[in-house]
């Protein structure tokens, strides 16, 4: 089911973040691990786009999630389970060929050589922080815009710096009662809904980021201004 009108179509030189929310506000569940990378019961928030025939809105919210961009910012828990110094021969969750197809900037205080996929993927390892990050994921992208491809925090400081112009979030019906949220700490980013679809496995709703609540005094001026 949709609700509203229907959204104008993201500009390619947009930066957009689409990511699964419990009802709660959380991202992942507790106590993530190579075993459990979602943490416990997290994988209960993507069960909408798991399996086939979807549903019609699921199908629709699915192809924003894969829509190509030109260039991903993401966090070390994302890209994988290590923490601390570099072990093994990581090379990610998604196997020789990741879903990306373009350069990924992974957040990480350790360094680590770039690591090329099949596919077009790269992934680059960036100790500078989300600014430094986000700025090399820019000129990489061009006019094809950037992705934030998460994990929880990573989103977070995509937020506190202002960067973000569309949110997609997809509300599962669970309560998973602890775990990791986007918004911890973050202002109010000014979200306003412009698209809501549903299904009985979630509830998808478009954001436009900064659309409200933002005034030149805040150090943010509008998005479009």
């Amino acid at each position: 089911m949709i609700s509203g009108a229907r959204r104008r179509p993201t500009s390619m030189t947009e930066t957009t973040c689409h990511i699964s929310v419990s009802l709660d506000g959380y991202v992942a569940g507790p106590d993530q691990s190579r075993e459990n990378p979602r943490g416990i019961r997290g994988m209960e928030v993507h069960r909408w786009h798991l399996g086939e025939p979807l549903n019609e809105a699921d199908r629709r919210a699915r192809d924003m999630l894969m829509r190509p961009r030109g260039a991903y910012v993401m966090g070390r828990n994302m890209f994988g389970p290590i923490r601390g110094p570099w072990q093994d021969d990581w090379r990610g969750w998604w196997g020789e060929e990741p879903p990306y197809h373009a350069p990924v900037f992974v957040l990480t205080h350790h360094e680590h050589a770039p690591i090329e996929m099949s596919g077009g993927t790269t992934f680059h390892f960036v100790t500078e922080g989300f600014d430094a990050a986000f700025a090399r994921a820019s000129e990489a992208a061009g006019d094809r815009g950037v992705d934030i491809a998460g994990g929880a925090s990573t989103v977070r400081q995509a937020l506190k710096a202002g960067v973000i112009d569309e949110l997609v979030l997809d509300f599962a019906p669970v309560l998973l009662g602890a775990g990791e949220s986007i918004f911890d700490g973050v202002p109010d980013p000014g979200l306003e809904p412009v698209e809501v679809i549903h299904s009985p496995l979630a509830t998808h709703v478009v954001y436009r980021v900064g659309s409200a609540g933002r005034t030149p005094e805040d150090g943010h001026s509008p998005r479009g201004a």
